[in-house]
């Protein structure tokens, strides 16, 4: 792809010719015109000679092809930062791999005050058990380290941290020996990220936006919280987005307060604002107890609560938004709402567009709510990916059969329940594409959904989250933020039960798309523009 050297500027008008434009407005589509930060037309190679002559500058697409950016409806932005540029033990197949490379990282940081690391899963590890208080003492030679586990709902530290918070061992979710989970988590995290300096908070956030612009995202959802990070560190994010070229920035701040999230700047207190915790830390909150551990979970706010949350937040003209991940906990989320639909009634808490992040155990019943009440469920296709499958973690915390109902995003489109994709990074990294082919090839046949389906989510269905039906779609009028890519073959996709079928029969009328058949190398990034504006661009982008 070739382009002029004459400046860029959101007001420049641009036309993209010679390549295929993904657009319902012309599933043939080759060429687009951009002006003044907006999609100005999407047509054919033919009727783009009309524009050539007025325009600032023609940008020859060489065959690439053309998308809107893809927003990522579920990121935690620094601690992403800090995942790409420190410790990440997501790699390591072994506990001894992972006690090697914290007592690498310790020798190789010696200025730092805490080391901070994320990603250890034991459930992939031959030993089966997490990392030691003792053995991590040893490994960064007694300084602080604070280490979380790939779901980020639990956390090994090591002592001199645990000396940096004073009551820990009477917190609940402090047991000598095992990894921390809620308040004692929490606060060991507050901690841990109090040891940064505001240099280190924004050069982490910007490698976390810097990349995710490499990846053709034009917007994140960022999911802060007084659980999560700091006021500080969401306040500094949002700044930095306003200040320089990137990916947008949504911010929501997971707080009961909900004045305090509206004086942040965010657009709801909402997020991961804690129902449940997780299932790989067995902190998600079950109906049934886990099939390996003698409990059912921890809930953290009961129906009373999130009813009181959504009347507030609705009254207050900010979106409300749980995390929730067991059925019990997406159950208190399904009566609180019922509860606040009855007293402001069912039409004001619809329009409001409330979210679930995660939603991942659902019944019939739950999904009826969802479609009741007007919810958006912010999901995370990569974690099926990750945790699926008859032998994946998901059957060993819940049993083969249990497992297999997860994720249930077919039913949740045959519904009409609206789907946000997003990748909770750093639970699961930043990957647009193996989003959409995640959901498309779902480890469950009967819950996969079309790839057109899919890629919808991840574009438009994150704008439609924060109450913008405009935008995450390359038409006339819509946000110019795009993305251009080097591809295969452009195909559409057919679903069915059992396999994922494709077609490259043009007559089908719909814009195509890669080819996301597992095995397939997926599209690589060429360019990425937000309002207009270049964020990202290889060499020959």
């Amino acid at each position: 792809m070739t382009e002029s050297t004459a400046p860029q500027s959101e007001h420049r008008t641009v036309l993209l010719r010679g390549g295929e434009v993904h657009s319902p407005a012309d599933p043939f589509a080759t060429a687009m015109v951009v002006e003044k930060g907006h999609v100005a037309w999407v047509g054919s190679e033919g009727a783009a000679d009309a524009f050539a002559a007025g325009v600032d500058e023609v940008i020859d697409l060489g065959g690439a092809l053309v998308t809107p950016a893809f927003t990522d409806a579920h990121v935690h932005t620094t601690a992403t930062g800090l995942a790409l540029t420190g410790l990440d033990l997501s790699g390591a197949a072994s506990l001894a791999e992972a006690a090697a490379l914290v007592r690498e990282y310790a020798a190789a940081r010696p200025g730092d005050r805490v080391l901070i690391g994320h990603g250890w899963d034991a459930s992939r590890w031959p030993e089966r058990q997490p990392p030691r208080r003792a053995d991590l003492d040893e490994a960064t030679g007694g300084r602080p380290l604070y280490l979380t586990r790939i779901d980020v709902h639990s956390a090994v530290v090591t002592t001199a941290l645990l000396d940096l918070v004073p009551g820990i061992r009477s917190m609940t979710g402090f047991r000598d020996g095992e990894p921390l989970t809620g308040d004692a988590h929490h606060a060991v995290r507050a901690a841990a990220y109090g040891g940064l300096s505001p240099l280190q908070r924004t050069e982490a956030q910007r490698a976390a936006l810097r990349h995710a612009a490499s990846l053709g995202v034009g917007t994140v959802h960022e999911c802060g919280g007084p659980d999560i990070s700091s006021e500080d560190d969401f306040t500094g994010l949002l700044r930095l987005a306003a200040d320089e070229p990137g990916p947008r920035v949504v911010g929501y701040w997971a707080d009961l307060d909900v004045e305090r999230a509206r004086a942040l700047g965010a657009l709801g207190a909402a997020g991961d604002l804690f129902v449940d915790g997780s299932l790989g830390s067995h902190t998600a909150c079950l109906h049934e107890p886990y099939a390996d551990a003698a409990h059912n979970g921890t809930a953290r706010l009961d129906a009373a609560a999130v009813a009181e949350h959504v009347i507030a937040c609705t009254e207050a003209g900010l979106q409300a938004g749980f995390h929730a991940i067991g059925d019990a906990a997406v159950t208190s989320v399904a009566e609180g709402m019922k509860a606040a639909a009855e007293k402001l009634g069912l039409s004001r808490v619809r329009a409001a567009r409330h979210r679930v992040e995660h939603a991942e155990m659902l019944t019939p019943e739950t999904i009826a709510a969802f479609v009741e009440f007007g919810l958006t469920a912010s999901v995370q296709p990569a974690f099926d990916a990750a945790w699926g499958g008859e032998a994946g973690m998901y059957a060993e915390r819940l049993g083969a059969a249990r497992a297999r109902t997860l994720n249930p995003y077919a039913a949740l489109l045959r519904a009409g329940v609206p789907l946000a994709f997003g990748s909770d990074s750093p639970v699961t990294p930043l990957d647009p594409w193996g989003t959409v082919r995640a959901a498309a090839f779902h480890r469950t046949p009967e819950h996969r959904v079309s790839a057109r389906a899919a890629f919808t989510a991840h574009t438009r269905g994150g704008w439609r989250a924060v109450g913008r039906d405009d935008a995450g779609v390359l038409v006339p009028g819509a946000p110019a933020d795009y993305a251009v890519w080097r591809t295969d073959e452009l195909v559409v996709q057919a679903p069915d039960d059992r396999v994922a079928r494709w077609s490259t029969d043009p007559r089908s009328g719909t814009p195509g798309l890669p080819d996301l058949t597992p095995g397939t190398e997926l599209p690589v990034c060429l360019r990425t523009v937000v309002r207009g504006r270049t964020v990202f661009a290889t060499p020959n982008g």
